[in-house]
């Protein structure tokens, strides 16, 4: 976990206490870039917000990304911000505080972590992947709060996830810890763009789910738009090629979830994402298929259930990571 600077002075909008220290987050991805002032009680005190420049070189990115801690920092209550918490599409490299995002072409290797303790004026950073952001905001507010052992996942055009082992968010070396979306559930399968073949991603993203539905001849009702809500809507109507689509990908998250579980005992599997948003569609074909994975008895009671967070669940989480990772003294995860 890389962290830069001093520490300064001592997924709502609830503050707890007017003198308890705060953490500024980040979530940065492929389409905006959101910041918040956020309290020991998830309180999001301040919000701002700005769209990630497309096609934008690692300058143009960074400039926006101090618009918005520029708009943090006019707040008067900044002064009561003790760290700085960043989940940001990956890969990241967490241990020397660079990031690659897939979908922001103009950072390779970029030294997010450095660029921003800089703005932030010497506040310690710490830095994650947006699938452990998430499973941070879902430990502390949301579906997997109370729980010791738990993955949680985001199943949207991509597939990624982070885990809670032992209560505490468990981010790894790098900060990419709980990647599921790159375990391999087809060795034969079609080649990833990771580089290897039969990803959980390759099958159970909703690219993937609309590619398999399109290439056996499904189309979308009443002249849609194709996409995966698409064939999720024609799931619910009874379209043979569309359960098929959606069971395939649950067979897939099934088969990942199952090995995770095993190797590490997880209790919970928390999923949300665009896909998630299918309700049933989805997640009864993958409970089926899970109980002819997950067979052991240490296992074999694990829970799926769906994400509660929302949008606010990378906010939420960038401050959980750092107020854990930090050991912030007077901001509570409990």
């Amino acid at each position: 976990m890389r962290i830069e600077g001093t520490a300064a002075p001592a997924a709502t909008d609830r503050p707890k206490d007017p003198g308890s220290p705060l953490v500024a987050a980040l979530d940065i991805g492929g389409t905006k870039i959101a910041g918040a002032l956020v309290d020991s009680s998830g309180g999001f005190l301040v919000r701002a917000k700005r769209p990630t420049p497309p096609g934008g070189d690692a300058e143009t990115v960074m400039a926006a990304v101090e618009q918005v801690i520029g708009e943090l920092k006019s707040d008067a209550r900044w002064s009561r911000a003790a760290a700085v918490g960043i989940g940001s599409a990956g890969p990241v490299d967490a241990s020397v505080g660079t990031v690659s995002p897939v979908n922001v072409p103009g950072w390779r290797d970029f030294p997010l972590v450095r660029h921003v303790a800089a703005a932030v004026g010497g506040l310690p950073v710490a830095l994650v992947g947006d699938g452990i952001a998430i499973a941070a905001a879902e430990h502390w507010q949301g579906a997997a709060r109370g729980y010791d052992n738990a993955l949680c996942m985001v199943v949207s055009t991509g597939v990624g996830g982070g885990l809670v082992l032992g209560g505490a968010l468990y981010p790894g070396p790098t900060g990419n810890a709980g990647h599921i979306g790159h375990i391999s559930v087809d060795f034969d399968g079609d080649p990833c763009p990771c580089g290897a073949r039969g990803c959980v991603e390759r099958i159970a993203s909703g690219p993937n789910i609309l590619r398999r539905a399109v290439d056996n001849g499904w189309r979308p009702l009443d002249g849609a738009e194709p996409t995966a809500a698409a064939v999720a809507a024609s799931a619910r109507a009874g379209d043979p090629v569309a359960l098929a689509s959606f069971d395939r990908a649950a067979q897939a998250l099934a088969a990942g979830i199952a090995a995770t579980a095993t190797l590490v005992e997880i209790h919970i599997v928390v999923i949300g994402g665009g896909v998630a948003q299918a309700g049933d569609i989805l997640f009864a074909p993958l409970r089926r298929h899970l109980a002819n994975y997950a067979t052991l008895s240490f296992v074999s009671g694990l829970r799926v259930v769906p994400a509660v967070m929302g949008t606010d669940a990378g906010l939420a989480g960038a401050a959980a990571t750092a107020a854990q990772v930090l050991d912030l003294t007077g901001f509570s995860l409990r």
